[in-house]
């Protein structure tokens, strides 16, 4: 209840527990007493400068390296900007934060809906193949999802689909076919995912089981992309009374949980094993960026999250932007990521502002994206954007035109910047590529990334990666 006590406390008692470990010794952490001196003596890293600092020497096997003991698990997280994969220490001290956060979840849903029974049934958790790799004695690395499944204790598994078999599968489209197939609908009262995956979930489920697919559904909980373009699609599919609830919950640690309904924020979660710090995304880029916590966020500013944690990560940039709403309890709303800034010509498009372009000129289109994606492409001195847009449908004939019109005109309004460059000589009018339906899918797949937790990349600033992106949806020479 006293926000700005529980974190300081909490940031006191990691420093203390790791203040033997390398990262430890080398900070000093046994000497600070105080979140300004640990924001003195730990600066703010990336992970590209954790990894060659104390990584790259040292993985599969961190051993005293970030937190004590040998770290068991490594999550695997891929970059949305240039595609690197990150591996993501995490130990059993988070994995119990982890499970503490969950139950935060259930209290909130329990205490909205007092009639609630989420454990009377099975929970479903749709996440990628649970199969995790031995890469050193004691070491398994994977997806979280599949972390976090492994680590379900053998009293609940009766109460958790998919069982073993579904869940080690790792073709994605097979393993929706079969849960298709055998879940056993009249008896899942929970279930949890990305929405762009549950919305396929729940369409297979439906063409065999009808609508609802999940008559005894009464809870479902996303997060990792934004629930406004899936919230009408899935909502067709869900029994009356079901509810929905948004977690924010990353490879570094759950953050934030929504405690009261959808689009009301999410309360920061501050007794579980992460302490929070929050950077202006205008400073991020500078020699000396302000680093606000609990004590000192402001409301209606875009802050890029910084997370110390029981895993061992300390001062370390997540890559997510957010918004507080309120400070106290703080609840926040996810704004999008530090690398889908759109910024190549200087224009300082926000995550938030690319999303909110897209939706209102799709609107103006009269039709409902199911994914996209963009990025800078380079015409001699100049340059424009390139949007390349999935619908959910057949698109009408000059949608491409009339969405490409509206999104320039809507970035206009909300950015002064672009507006300015798009007036000059420097940035030329938006393109919008219209692709076929499953084109993304298809990209995705080839790129050994489909289903569980990865996502289509928004914005991708690599000109490679976004060249290679162009030629796999056959729009290389739109």
């Amino acid at each position: 209840m006293d926000p700005a006590a529980e974190q300081e406390g909490l940031l006191l008692a990691l420093l203390r527990r790791a203040a033997d470990t390398q990262f430890g010794r080398d900070h000093r952490f046994a000497a600070i007493r105080s979140v300004a001196a640990f924001q003195r003596a730990v600066p703010l890293r990336r992970y590209e400068a954790l990894h060659d600092a104390y990584l790259a020497a040292e993985l599969p096997v961190l051993e005293n390296v970030l937190w004590p003991g040998r770290t068991p698990y490594l999550a695997l997280s891929s970059g949305t900007t240039a595609g690197r994969t990150k591996r993501i220490p995490v130990t059993r001290e988070m994995l119990r934060a982890n499970r503490d956060a969950t139950l935060d979840l259930m209290a909130w849903h329990v205490a909205a809906n007092p009639a609630a029974r989420p454990l009377a049934g099975m929970s479903f958790m749709l996440g990628g193949s649970t199969a995790l790799d031995t890469v050193a004695p004691g070491v398994r690395q994977g997806d979280l999802s599949g972390i976090a499944a492994h680590e379900v204790p053998a009293l609940l598994r009766p109460w958790t689909w998919p069982p073993e078999d579904l869940a080690l599968m790792p073709d994605w489209d097979a393993k929706l076919d079969a849960l298709a197939r055998r879940t056993p609908v009249d008896d899942i009262t929970t279930l949890s995912g990305t929405p762009s995956w549950l919305l396929v979930l729940l369409e297979r489920l439906a063409a065999r089981a009808g609508t609802p697919p999940l008559p005894t559904l009464e809870l479902l909980i996303h997060g990792g992309v934004a629930w406004a373009p899936y919230r009408d699609r899935i909502a067709r599919y869900l029994p009356p009374g079901c509810s929905t609830r948004e977690v924010y919950a990353a490879s570094e640690g759950f953050i934030a949980i929504a405690d009261r309904g959808d689009g009301e924020g999410m309360r920061l979660s501050l007794d579980h094993g992460c302490f929070f710090e929050f950077v202006p995304v205008a400073e991020l880029d500078s020699d000396n960026p302000t680093r606000h916590w609990v004590a000192t966020i402001e409301t209606g500013i875009d802050y890029a999250v910084v997370v110390s944690s029981c895993a061992g990560l300390f001062g370390y940039l997540i890559g997510d932007t957010v918004r507080f709403i309120d400070r106290s309890p703080p609840r926040l709303l996810v704004t999008g990521r530090t690398s889908w800034t759109l910024s190549a010509f200087g224009e300082h498009l926000s995550g938030e502002e690319i999303e909110t372009g897209l939706r209102d000129a799709a609107d103006s289109a009269g039709i409902a994206v199911a994914e996209y994606a963009v990025g800078p492409e380079f015409i001699g001195s100049a340059g424009r954007h390139r949007w390349f847009v999935e619908p959910v449908g057949a698109a009408p004939a000059g949608t491409a035109r009339r969405m490409a019109a509206a999104l320039d005109a809507a970035l206009r309004a909300t950015n002064d910047d672009y507006a300015a460059h798009r007036d000059g000589a420097q940035l030329a009018p938006p393109q919008v590529v219209v692709v076929s339906e499953g084109a993304f899918a298809a990209w995705m797949r080839a790129e050994g990334k489909i289903g569980g937790q990865h996502k289509v990349p928004r914005v991708i600033a690599d000109p490679d990666r976004f060249a290679a992106m162009a030629a796999a949806l056959g729009a290389d020479r739109a």
